[in-house]
């Protein structure tokens, strides 16, 4: 039997199924994970741009590497992983998805119910004043963009140093202890407080199905099952699976 075949029987048997998503998923959207080659962080000390205190202290020389990472997320589109798990939402079976992610592009896929762990860059915010902006209203051809109040505005992520938004943290750490089965999807889950969640899921229970093309720790000490597969394949097969399975159940003795 297929892997494939083994995940979409177990999701099929799932009461409650989620998703933690990190970087993996959106390799194949032409987005590059921070810390491989080729990634922001190979280019830019992440202290010294992806820090709170180093975008308060010098928010113009952040904002040199804010615009190529700008650039990429803009030229981003949804791949086949992105629309697997909205159609996985659609059909009732996905409760919710996690993601690390700040690209959107799961909700420019269809997911509804969609928590972003770390944020976002459709809008920015003012730190002084806390007015936000739409991204699409803002021009980049000056940086950094200022406010109205004249401090100078930030996407609305998570800077290292920042803590997780609460209603964030809060809704993902109860979407976790509440599922039976979580796909864990191009992401190690080493980074806290992220790290906390498939622990949380497993510790009360829940079947973690691992979709990575790389072996993670995950894969040694908690996965019920690893399929080494890009998520752009494997899901979309997953999915092949489940509708095999759907109609293998409506046949007639």
């Amino acid at each position: 039997m297929s892997l494939h075949k083994v995940a979409a029987e177990r999701i099929l048997r799932s009461r409650h199924l989620i998703a933690l998503t990190g970087a993996g998923i959106s390799v194949e959207s032409g987005i590059p994970d921070f810390r491989s080659p080729g990634g922001l962080w190979s280019k830019y000390d992440p202290m010294e741009f992806g820090h709170i205190e180093s975008f308060r202290m010098n928010p113009n020389r952040v904002w040199k590497m804010l615009l190529e990472m700008d650039e990429l997320l803009l030229r981003a589109n949804p791949n086949p992983a992105h629309f697997a798990l909205a159609d996985l939402e659609k059909r009732g079976v996905l409760k919710a998805v996690i993601t690390q992610n700040v690209d959107s592009l799961h909700q420019r896929a269809g997911s509804v119910n969609v928590i972003e762990f770390h944020g976002h860059n459709r809008s920015l915010r003012c730190d002084s004043c806390g007015k936000r902006f739409s991204r699409k209203e803002i021009s980049l051809v000056t940086v950094p963009p200022c406010c109205h109040c004249g401090f100078p505005l930030r996407p609305e992520f998570v800077f290292f140093g920042e803590n997780i938004p609460p209603t964030a943290h809060e809704e993902a750490m109860v979407a976790a202890e509440s599922c039976d089965v979580m796909l864990i999807i191009g992401t190690s889950a080493t980074v806290v407080p992220a790290s906390f969640l498939p622990k949380s899921a497993k510790r009360r229970g829940a079947f973690l199905l691992e979709i990575n093309p790389c072996k993670t720790d995950l894969s040694y000490r908690m996965s019920d099952l690893h399929i080494e597969e890009p998520a752009g394949r494997a899901l979309p097969a997953i999915i092949t699976e489940l509708d095999q399975l759907g109609s293998e159940e409506i046949k007639p003795c």
